[in-house]
């Protein structure tokens, strides 16, 4: 017993020192990186709110926005491996504010757009400014955090999404009102006013976020090191691909793929027509459209703060997306069928594991990359599973022009993300093997 406990004494400074460090490192460096995170999602999305008055003025077809909604994501999803490579060799600090800046600036101009071509040129080149920033910062969380901790890391950055959309709805409405103002549309000052502040925002990210842990003034040297220190620790621990060819054959990484672009569908469809299924439930004002819009997004922001702290093994992750990607596609099952509260309340069932699921894909492949195949692997997995991000409010266009009603795209969702869940039961984490059910099992219940 006095061994036992002297063994238990001399382990807890340890474990209180690696807290003391993860919960520093949480307070320094996410409230940035989620504001961030907010401008982006505002910028990238307000096109949602903006559908029904843009197609009045400029005369655009629900085909026609579905497509420009989705082509920020082909250019964004073409120019990420690019971007997180020189991301790598440049450092997060002015890769990161380079992008703010391009992304502002074009995010603002969206509001000259006169018609469908340069409606489609300017989500075009929005999305080249915008590309790196998601697989940068899942990049630039394996600098700081190690395995354990990175899926909560992941999670509280995706909070800057929920609260993006939480904001969106009313502000995006109130900027609406404006309609009229100075002669321009309620639509062109939502661009504008939502566009320059990630302007303003660039400089603050330059200033303050560090490239590593060896350049943050708010860390001794000591702690520098003991990071350093347990991420050298981690990769000595499994064997990791540094090549991109080993990267190309691992099937891990396709499959990890698979899934995250069955959720990108998800999260990009509810985004760009959940205003707009709303907008049907009754007569509303904008400014009432985006407070119900607001609703889902409380409750994914709910998920993403509380639940992805519990994958702290390989086998809680695979649990955790596999009932979360279940759970997505019963919530949108559920809205497909009532137009009123129900749905809503479906919406919010899908929206509450958009968040958890994705802050735990990544881990994934992380565990298996280093070095280049690590920077060109996390932009990899990103690029193909964007490109759901152009099919799916394409597709879901073209089936609401086609059928008049958009909720009918939303049973085609559902079904392939019982499909994704199904494909998420495969996934491994480092040294595991596919073949270990029982270790799997026993993991999933520590």
């Amino acid at each position: 017993m006095t061994i036992l406990n002297t063994a238990t004494a001399a382990s807890a400074p340890a474990v209180s020192a690696d807290q003391r460090l993860n919960r520093l490192l949480l307070r320094k460096l996410m409230p940035l990186l989620i504001v961030v995170y907010v401008m982006s999602f505002l910028d990238r999305t307000n096109i949602a709110l903006a559908k029904a008055s843009m197609g009045i003025d400029l005369g655009l077809s629900a085909a026609a926005y579905g497509l420009g909604a989705g082509l920020f994501f082909l250019t964004y999803a073409l120019a990420e491996v690019p971007s997180n490579l020189i991301m790598q060799r440049v450092g997060a600090r002015f890769w990161i504010t380079r992008i703010m800046i391009t992304w502002g600036l074009l995010s603002a101009g969206m509001a000259f757009v006169q018609g469908e071509t340069s409606f489609y040129i300017m989500r075009l080149l929005l999305g080249v400014a915008e590309a790196g920033l998601f697989p940068g910062v899942m990049l630039y969380l394996t600098y700081w955090f190690d395995r354990e901790q990175r899926a909560r890391a992941t999670g509280y950055f995706l909070l800057g999404v929920c609260l993006a959309n939480i904001l969106s709805g009313p502000l995006g409405g109130a900027l609406l009102e404006l309609d009229g103002v100075l002669g321009w549309h309620g639509w062109q000052w939502l661009f504008v006013i939502e566009g320059l502040p990630a302007v303003a925002l660039a400089y603050v990210v330059w200033k303050k976020l560090p490239d590593g842990p060896s350049s943050a003034p708010w860390l001794s040297a000591a702690d520098a090191q003991d990071i350093q220190r347990r991420l050298d620790a981690e990769k000595a621990g499994a064997p990791q691909q540094s090549r991109l060819a080993q990267m190309f054959r691992d099937k891990q990484i396709w499959l990890a793929i698979a899934v995250y672009f069955v959720h990108q569908i998800t999260i990009y469809t509810v985004i760009f027509f959940l205003p707009g299924i709303i907008g049907t439930y009754a007569a509303l004002s904008p400014l009432q459209i985006g407070l119900l819009t607001s609703v889902p997004w409380i409750a994914a922001a709910i998920g993403a703060a509380t639940l992805p702290r519990l994958a702290t093994s390989p086998g809680r992750c695979r649990a955790l997306l596999f009932f979360g990607l279940l759970t997505m596609a019963a919530g949108l099952l559920l809205a497909s069928l009532s137009n009123s509260f129900i749905g809503l309340l479906g919406f919010s069932l899908t929206a509450l594991m958009l968040f958890v699921v994705q802050s735990i894909i990544f881990v994934f492949p992380s565990s298996r990359l280093t070095g280049n195949a690590l920077a060109a692997g996390l932009a990899f997995v990103t690029t193909c599973g964007l490109l759901g991000g152009f099919v799916g409010p394409t597709v879901m266009g073209l089936i609401e022009q086609t059928t008049g009603n958009t909720r009918n795209g939303l049973w085609l969702i559902a079904a392939m993300l019982v499909v994704a869940a199904m494909l998420s039961t495969r996934l491994r984490q480092g040294q595991e093997s596919v073949d270990q059910p029982q270790q799997s099992a026993a993991q999933a219940r520590a």
